[in-house]
């Protein structure tokens, strides 16, 4: 096969989530109003916790980092599939494509850490309640989102700068909606055992930090609030750790199917789909499970849309 050298390389193309022509229209409306959603939903959550000083805690700190963080990822992903379908284009330029997949990698990574950071979180008000203030001081709290941002966009870059040593076939063609790494280095002609062993070994240490993280934390809030004397109490503790739960399995549990299921993983449009159950939906579905399980956000959310007081709304 002749081989094309990543200087001249002039593209990929993404071939979507389907090539049936008549299916095209409904993807688009449907991804569309997707993202339309995402974005609203995560800018009220954004300007809700921003609006209210009563708000002003870490735990609605991380939540508002974490809406910035979803916002960010849909962004990098669906507009640029948006564009394709409607200009009929599957094409995306060789930059343009490692751009994409280092954001993906970069703000994927970043809610990875902040999801184990609302752990930690958590685990201080439960575990520690007199000492939260003390410990998740405003100053700690900014440090955790620009180390884990820092930390991601490492891992992130570390990827992208050994895809670009590979050289590439004729073949260009990406089966998904956006530049996965993965994809890529299956284009590759050139020798990717290194660049697989890398995206492995790194993915697990980097994503498994956090996760190793989180199951800790909660490990240790059940012990403690089995502690408690009450149902009440118990219930009490419990019911502010439920939101957060929600999101973490929405986002682990379709990205472990995706990358550790041979099926999906030796399926183009099975990878594609399940792709969307961690890169898309999560990031539309977070604003309405912080918001439905949530009293205050949903009274800050009502006095943000309606504009009445937010302490009359509290009684």
């Amino acid at each position: 096969m002749k081989l094309k050298n990543q200087t001249t390389i002039s593209g990929f193309f993404l071939l979507g989530m389907t090539d049936d022509p008549e299916l095209q229209p409904l993807i688009f409306c449907l991804f569309l109003v997707i993202y339309l959603v995402t974005i609203l939903g995560n800018l009220l959550i954004i300007l809700a916790i921003s609006s209210h000083s009563h708000l002003h805690t870490p735990m609605y700190f991380f939540l508002s980092s974490l809406s910035f963080t979803d916002i960010c990822i849909s962004t990098t992903t669906i507009p640029k599939m948006l564009v394709n379908i409607q200009a009929q284009d599957q094409s995306i330029t060789y930059t343009g494509c490692l751009t994409q997949s280092t954001c993906v990698l970069t703000f994927g990574g970043l809610e990875s850490c902040l999801l184990a950071v609302m752990a930690y979180d958590r685990y201080v008000a439960i575990c520690q309640p007199l000492r939260y203030q003390v410990i998740l001081t405003t100053d700690f709290c900014v440090l955790l989102v620009l180390l884990s941002l820092l930390l991601s966009t490492g891992h992130a870059l570390l990827h992208t700068l050994m895809a670009l040593q590979l050289s590439f076939c004729t073949n260009m063609e990406i089966p998904h909606f956006f530049c996965e790494l993965a994809q890529i280095f299956k284009l590759a002609c050139s020798d990717t055992f290194l660049n697989t062993l890398m995206i492995y070994s790194a993915s697990n240490i980097f994503f498994g930090f956090p996760i190793a993280g989180i199951i800790l934390s909660y490990t240790k809030i059940v012990y403690s609030v089995f502690r408690i004397p009450s149902v009440g109490g118990r219930y009490k503790a419990f019911s502010t750790c439920g939101s957060h739960l929600s999101v973490v399995s929405l986002f682990y549990g379709p990205a472990f199917v995706v990358y550790l299921s041979p099926a999906v993983t030796d399926s183009s449009t099975k990878n594609a789909v399940a792709s969307v159950m961690y890169i898309v939906l999560p990031q539309m579905l977070n604003p309405f499970i912080y918001s439905l399980r949530n009293r205050e956000i949903k009274i800050a959310l009502r006095h943000l849309i309606t504009g009445k007081p937010f302490l009359l709304l509290c009684h």
